[in-house]
């Protein structure tokens, strides 16, 4: 199969989505955002061997290159509508490239992004890059430079357990369970973003590890926060699969692609209302301080925890 055979038989499927004047198959995609509508543009690349593993299921691969991009999208409080995609592959395997169109595919309908344009490329390893373009109202999007002391900050879901995942996978590739669906198919948390823009003063999605992220987040807002190690929404098949280390998954392990935010002390219900609404769990961990420490305590007395996170250039990482 030649690179245009490959767009044919598995990318190019029906361009009549909203806002696609041109879509797949041109030299560029003509897209007509919505009117009062600002344009939010994310984009990540997968490398096999660095973000994901070649004896996961190609399913997987296109799903999680999806995903990735629209927990940017989420915490922007913005709604995805279209995507480009960059796959470079050594020989094209049309079994492969079947099940990772049909992960890609299924992601992507079940947010409403369209693809509209893309390349494909000879090369090794396997990279897979995804740009997503999103819509959010004009001055209604999150970011992660708001934050302001007093505010609580909260995570959703259980951070930790997708690293967990990939650590069983890198143990057995034959692996299941929780852990490695949280690890395999992340599920962005789009509802939950744009419930929160409203009163959310600032958001990070937790792709690097949750407590780097949240350094990240206090950096941005010129902040400082303390995080309350007991309240980290652990959850039981982290704690049956790490013991002890259970807490540091859950503030080191990335891949989770929830939500990390902050929200003034007098809007705490309508958050944890929000929450219900999406049927998103979420937790207050912590509370936003002036200055610029990040610090965390058990037991009331302050512990150190490494806020570095996942940093592409660095070897240890």
């Amino acid at each position: 199969m030649d690179e245009f055979e490959i767009i044919q038989r598995f990318f190019a499927r029906d361009q009549h989505a909203d806002g696609v004047s041109v879509g797949v198959g041109d030299d560029g995609a003509v897209l007509t955002p919505s009117a009062g509508k600002n344009l939010v543009a994310v984009v990540d690349t997968l490398i096999e061997g660095r973000h994901f593993l070649s004896s996961m299921s190609p399913a997987d691969i296109g799903w999680r290159a999806v995903a990735v991009n629209l927990s940017d999208i989420a915490a922007m409080g913005a709604v995805p509508r279209w995507m480009t995609l960059a796959v470079t592959l050594g020989d094209p395997d049309e079994h492969w490239l079947e099940s990772f169109a049909q992960g890609l595919y299924d992601a992507a309908t079940a947010s409403g992004v369209s693809l509209v344009g893309g390349d494909t490329t000879q090369g090794e390893p396997a990279v897979v890059t995804v740009q997503v373009l999103g819509e959010v109202e004009h001055d209604a999007e999150l970011t992660r430079s708001g934050a302001q002391p007093g505010d609580g900050v909260f995570v959703s879901g259980n951070p930790g357990d997708a690293a967990a995942g990939l650590a069983l996978l890198m143990a057995d590739t034959a692996a299941s369970g929780a852990l490695v669906e949280r690890f395999c198919r992340p599920q962005p948390r789009l509802q939950l973003g744009r419930e929160l823009s409203p009163f959310a003063t600032a958001c990070i999605d937790v792709s690097d590890g949750l407590a780097g992220d949240l350094q990240k987040l206090i950096t941005a807002s010129g902040v400082g926060a303390e995080v309350v190690l007991e309240s980290l929404p652990v959850s039981d098949a982290l704690t049956d699969f790490a013991g002890d280390d259970a807490q540091e998954f859950a503030l080191q392990g990335g891949d989770d692609y929830e939500l990390c935010f902050s929200a003034p002390e007098g809007e705490t219900d309508a958050v944890l209302a929000a929450a219900a609404r999406c049927g998103t769990p979420v937790t207050r961990i912590g509370t936003v301080t002036a200055g610029n420490d990040l610090l965390f305590r058990r037991d009331g007395e302050t512990v150190t925890v490494d806020t570095a996170g996942y940093t592409h250039f660095n070897p240890e990482s």
